[in-house]
């Protein structure tokens, strides 16, 4: 690091690189003022970066203990689309090894599309397998959403080639699993195999819905997933429901 260089000069050096003690001290002791902005706005990079990796420490720590126990195949599961008035519902399992590392993950409501996209890719690639399930709107119909989505998210783990030893799921209780379960309240928050099934599962369902879009146009569901926006439901009121339309979702709106 030039030390003697113009400011924009720093500023690019700082925001591509990870300084050493002896570079912030130079910074530090720098007593121009642009100089003092770029030392402070990298003290508190360098404090977010900490902590989100003491969460992702935190996150993974019941799987830690479960690994620990022998537990090699750790399942975790999510679903994503109880609420929309179109498309499925759509589950999945994600099984990651004891070396997956990622900082950042977090439940995929709170990471813009982008990230959400960008961390598919790494998951994906980086698990051990995962599974993902889909229930159709004319299921939902007939079974009911609750029993829908815990169709989803069994078939998700049912599909899997290894055999589970643990699995965790988002806060939904599950019977007639192949090995012990845990039900975890916000478990896309405290969990990284829960919260890596909640991106993958976003991740498909929201592709899906574009693919949607590009049939049925008129009801923007590549804007709006399936739910129930102004935009979407003047749609229906102008063009009635489609066959990917949730009946019994827009009977108990119209009721």
């Amino acid at each position: 690091m030039n030390v003697d260089g113009s400011i924009q000069e720093l500023k690019a050096y700082v925001e591509t690189h990870s300084l050493t003690e002896d570079e912030k001290d130079l910074l530090k002791n720098d007593h121009r003022k642009g100089v003092q902005r770029l030392y402070q706005q990298y003290l508190k990079k360098e404090q977010k970066e900490q902590q989100m990796i003491e969460r992702f420490h935190a996150m993974r720590t019941m799987e830690m203990e479960l690994w620990r126990s022998g537990k090699q195949y750790v399942v975790g599961v999510d679903e994503v689309g109880r609420g929309p008035l179109a498309g499925p519902v759509v589950a999945a399992a994600v099984v990651l090894p004891e070396t997956f590392y990622l900082p950042s993950i977090n439940d995929s409501k709170q990471l813009s599309k982008a990230k959400r996209e960008q961390f598919y890719q790494y998951i994906v690639s980086s698990a051990i397998d995962y599974q993902v399930s889909f229930v159709s709107p004319t299921e939902i119909d007939t079974i009911n959403i609750y029993q829908a989505t815990k169709k989803a998210m069994k078939t998700a783990i049912l599909q899997l080639p290894v055999q589970p030893t643990y699995i965790l799921t988002d806060a939904m209780e599950l019977e007639g699993l192949p090995c012990p379960s845990e039900a975890i309240v916000k478990g896309d928050q405290k969990s990284i195999s829960i919260a890596a099934a909640s991106i993958v599962a976003k991740v498909t369902r929201d592709t899906y819905m574009e693919e949607l879009h590009a049939k049925v146009p008129q009801y923007q569901f590549a804007k709006n997933s399936g739910y129930g926006t102004k935009e979407h439901m003047d749609a229906i009121e102008q063009y009635g429901i489609s066959s990917y339309h949730r009946q019994s979702f827009l009977r108990k709106k119209n009721a």
